[in-house]
């Protein structure tokens, strides 16, 4: 594949070109975690697995999963973590507070 080039923006954001994300198996609402190379030149991207213990048994029922049915499934201690997360988030952003470091 050609080398593919993007900006990154003030916010720190950037879009994965969806060459990659179709080649790699990106998908909408994947658990992304980013990590530094060990010589800090790049950055290693990768799908996670977040639950374990989710209910699902067949893994092509991840690809019809929505986000809500992802959260009914995690433990009660994890959606009270995202709820609070959440809630925290929506706040700042109604005050105008940026969530940016």
């Amino acid at each position: 594949m050609a080398k593919i080039y993007r900006v990154l923006g003030k916010k720190g954001r950037i879009t994965i070109p969806f060459e990659l994300r179709q080649s790699v198996g990106f998908k909408y609402n994947d658990i992304l975690s980013f990590t530094e190379s060990d010589d800090g030149s790049s950055i290693i991207v990768k799908r996670e697995k977040v639950c374990d213990n989710c209910k699902l048994t067949d893994s092509s029922q991840i690809d019809e999963m929505t986000l809500f049915d992802f959260l009914n499934q995690l433990p009660v201690e994890q959606q009270k973590a995202a709820l609070v997360h959440l809630s925290v988030k929506w706040a700042m952003e109604q005050a105008g507070v940026s969530l940016e470091n």
